[in-house]
């Protein structure tokens, strides 16, 4: 992966704007995360957004996934104690890839959302872990009632 510092200084510029555009993104795909977190909730999102967006420049400037890949391994476990499922996390970093498409070349973009795409792969296959508070199946919850 080529490095794109431009890019990556493009991205810490403007990194509240991006992330509140990115978190608007993830509610219109998602409506029930605005019922599922309160205030204070949306504001700890809002941050988490903005964290995604700092990692994803340096893994822009530095030309490796590293950064972001590691980062979505690593927050996993405080994310399940704050009681947000990971799914959402995968949801906002399609936000932030949605928001700053226009703002990036083809090549810039597509780097960023290689490295986007693989730490949402990371929170979606680590959301199964259990701990973390996905909707779970209706008819498996019902079934294994007894059990």
């Amino acid at each position: 992966m080529a490095a794109y510092p431009a890019a990556a200084a493009k991205l810490r510029g403007d990194i509240a704007k991006i992330s509140t555009a990115a978190l608007e993104a993830a509610v219109t795909a998602d409506p029930t995360i605005r019922t599922r977190y309160d205030k204070v909730g949306l504001q700890l999102l809002l941050r988490d957004g903005e964290l995604l967006v700092d990692r994803l420049a340096t893994c822009l400037a530095g030309g490796q996934d590293l950064w972001l890949t590691e980062y979505a391994e690593w927050v996993g476990p405080i994310h399940r104690r704050r009681g947000v499922p990971l799914g959402d996390l995968a949801t906002l970093c399609a936000g932030i890839d949605k928001t700053i498409e226009p703002d990036l070349s083809p090549d810039e973009h597509a780097a960023a959302a290689r490295s986007l795409d693989a730490a949402a792969a990371i929170f979606t296959r680590n959301g199964r872990v259990a701990g973390d508070r996905h909707r779970r199946n209706a008819f498996l919850k019902w079934m294994y009632r007894g059990v």
